[in-house]
């Protein structure tokens, strides 16, 4: 895998034993694990050792751990988000990775604007805690339905957003876990944007979308027809041949990490179908399997 950018997919952290050896054959060449809200009762380490055995076993990596859910606020079902975010930041490297992923969470209910000192209080000291360990911090820029104004689980999902968070907590080791389709939902141009940010962009996600121009010149974003869908890599309206040429240029060591599960076609049955599709495509966008030069 010499001087290749990597493609894999996305495993939840629970079953990630189960599932890797089910899918690795397909050619997945990496894995970013996710858990959802909390890490749960998983021991963390007794998972980190089995998944090594099996990375070691199909030659993998393990591109990340991310823990989504809301830590700013402790209540609820995210009352174990901020301490799953320490957990993980523990042990990644027993992973063999240096990256945890997540949402930045927000203040319910109320603006960017208004949850930026939380944010900063609590990824400030995240941050610290990360960069005595080596371990940088990602945040998805999906909007789990907020806005600006108002919204449950992310501000990390505007590229104002961006410079205010990365003004609040001037960190290095703080970045962006990136992919074109949460930009397109909110009709933002991808390439442009990812041109800009390249220096902040620690981690991609594989998914892409469909914006039905006709639609939303008919009915605009508010009406009653859908005007956009996300996309496995592959059948959304993204050149991922640009985005990947953009990226190695930037100097990008990462991976593409396919996020399945939300193809409006692509799923149920067809789910394994679509991800490796987009497996092969963006493998074809890379410019295929790396090729020694003659010495």
């Amino acid at each position: 895998m010499q001087n290749t950018l990597r493609i894999g997919t996305l495993v939840g952290g629970g079953d990630a034993v189960r599932v890797i050896p089910q899918i690795v054959g397909h050619g997945f060449e990496s894995f970013s694990l996710t858990f959802w809200q909390t890490t749960g009762a998983i021991d963390l380490t007794e998972t980190a050792a089995r998944v090594r055995e099996l990375a070691a076993e199909h030659d993998f990596t393990i591109s990340s751990v991310g823990i989504f859910g809301n830590p700013l606020t402790g209540t609820g079902d995210n009352s174990d988000t901020l301490a799953s975010w320490e957990r993980l930041i523990d042990h990644a490297h027993l992973f063999g990775t240096d990256l945890v992923s997540g949402f930045t969470g927000r203040l319910p209910g109320v603006s960017i604007d208004e949850s930026i000192p939380k944010f900063a209080e609590v990824f400030g000291e995240l941050s610290r805690r990360a960069a005595e360990r080596g371990v940088k911090i990602a945040f998805e820029n999906c909007s789990m339905d907020g806005n600006w104004r108002t919204g449950d689980w992310n501000i990390a999902h505007n590229p104002t957003a961006w410079e205010k968070m990365f003004n609040a907590v001037n960190a290095d080791n703080l970045g962006l876990e990136w992919e074109p389709c949460h930009q397109m939902v909110q009709l933002i141009d991808p390439i442009p944007q990812l041109r800009k940010w390249t220096d902040k962009i620690f981690h991609v996600h594989g998914k892409d979308a469909t914006i039905a121009w006709d639609i939303v010149k008919e009915y605009g974003i508010h009406g009653p027809q859908p005007y956009v869908w996300h996309r496995t890599p592959g059948f959304g309206d993204t050149n991922w041949t640009d985005v990947i040429s953009i990226l190695r240029q930037a100097g990008y060591k990462g991976t593409i990490d396919i996020e399945g599960w939300h193809d409006p076609v692509y799923r149920d049955d067809l789910e394994m179908t679509g991800q490796v599709h987009a497996l092969n495509y963006l493998k074809t966008c890379r410019g295929g399997s790396f090729v020694p030069n003659p010495v």
